[in-house]
């Protein structure tokens, strides 16, 4: 990296723009229809207030435990797709800044560097899995991540078809040939490299891959496929929260896909305080979308989030640096995470609980 130092996840942001192509980088910082509910995720985050403590004492750590996971602050890499996109050494590099931060990585199904390669960084995985069209196949890439020492399932529960991404649709979208869904080898990845007058390949790709109508019956059958903890990422409505929990999810993601799925869902960290309050005391509950700042894991956590995914500025930052640029951006979080405690009155997490928050207009 050149230049200043960065000294915020957003100054990763104007230098990853500078290097990737515009296509690329619209595929990456899009999302669906207008941006509505993309907006909304920022807008909401920045009008959470949160009412400080005072003499709380000296901090004496940000560990925790998710999944079964030590981790050394409440925070996860959330699942990015086709990640050598931006950076040669795509997830790979991404585990190594995790496994040096000490946390773990949702990888995603479609990640563009196989597992067993991205297990051999040492970082703890915990596997993205989509709904997909044939049952053996996801049994297979199941048995095959379980072997590989993933120590979590998530299974994305929001994408029955892509969000109309409008960017994508106007750069028709498609994958460069060097990059492809490594884990997945149903011989149709080829779709997703195939330009298309007015389409996006990645959505055409994704249309193939996934079944059309999944149901909580299928969800009761992932769940008694494996042991491995199970984690049901894209949930919204606090009856769908209790529904996961009672077919045996250990964890629920409160998330609307970054703004790229249903365009015009409220913000997540809006539906965040109704589903801990439905299944809180049952399972473990994750923010994703729209996190930028250690503040931003101390909102959510104040408003009983166990943790959060953070996505976008960790690929920023790859992009920026490869593995030492994401583990730099990794840092950073770390260090306004602390910060943030600290100014907070808070001597560990478990104080965060007690702060007042206020949800108001962003501003």
């Amino acid at each position: 990296m050149t230049g200043p130092a960065p000294v915020s996840l957003l100054d990763f942001e104007a230098r990853a723009k500078s290097l990737l192509t515009p296509e690329v980088w619209d595929f990456i910082a899009g999302g669906s229809g207008f941006e509505i509910t993309m907006r909304a995720n920022r807008q909401a985050l920045d009008s959470v207030s949160v009412y400080p403590r005072m003499l709380g004492g000296a901090l004496s750590g940000t560990e925790t435990n998710l999944l079964g996971t030590p981790m050394s602050m409440p925070i996860a890499v959330a699942p990015m797709a086709y990640q050598r996109l931006v950076h040669p050494a795509g997830e790979v590099a991404m585990a190594e800044a995790a496994c040096q931060a000490g946390i773990p990585l949702m990888l995603s199904a479609l990640s563009s560097c196989p597992v067993e390669e991205v297990a051999r960084t040492g970082a703890k995985i915990w596997f993205q899995l989509y709904w997909m069209r044939e049952w053996l196949a996801l049994e297979q890439l199941i048995e095959r991540v379980e072997a590989a020492g993933s120590t979590a399932l998530v299974v994305t529960l929001d994408v029955p078809i892509m969000g109309r991404r409008l960017r994508d649709v106007r750069n028709q979208f498609a994958l460069p040939a060097e990059v492809v869904a490594a884990n997945l080898t149903n011989g149709r990845a080829g779709t997703a490299h195939r330009a298309r007058a007015g389409e996006s390949a990645i959505a055409a790709h994704t249309l193939e891959l996934i079944g059309s109508g999944p149901t909580w019956s299928d969800l009761e059958q992932l769940r008694s496929r494996t042991s491995l903890p199970l984690v049901v990422k894209g949930i919204l409505d606090p009856r769908d929260a209790a529904r996961a929990v009672g077919i045996g999810a250990d964890a629920v993601v409160v998330s609307n896909h970054g703004g790229r799925q249903l365009d015009g869902a409220p913000a997540s960290v809006t539906a965040l305080a109704a589903v801990v309050a439905e299944v809180g005391q049952q399972c473990q509950v994750l923010l994703d979308s729209g996190i930028r700042s250690g503040m931003d894991v101390l909102r959510a956590l104040a408003l009983g989030a166990s943790g959060v995914l953070v996505g976008r500025p960790l690929l920023w930052a790859l992009a920026v640096g490869g593995a030492a640029g994401a583990a730099q951006a990794l840092s950073l979080l770390s260090t306004e995470f602390r910060e943030s405690l600290i100014l907070a009155g808070c001597p560990d997490l478990a104080a965060v609980r007690d702060l007042r928050t206020d949800q108001g207009v962003a501003r």
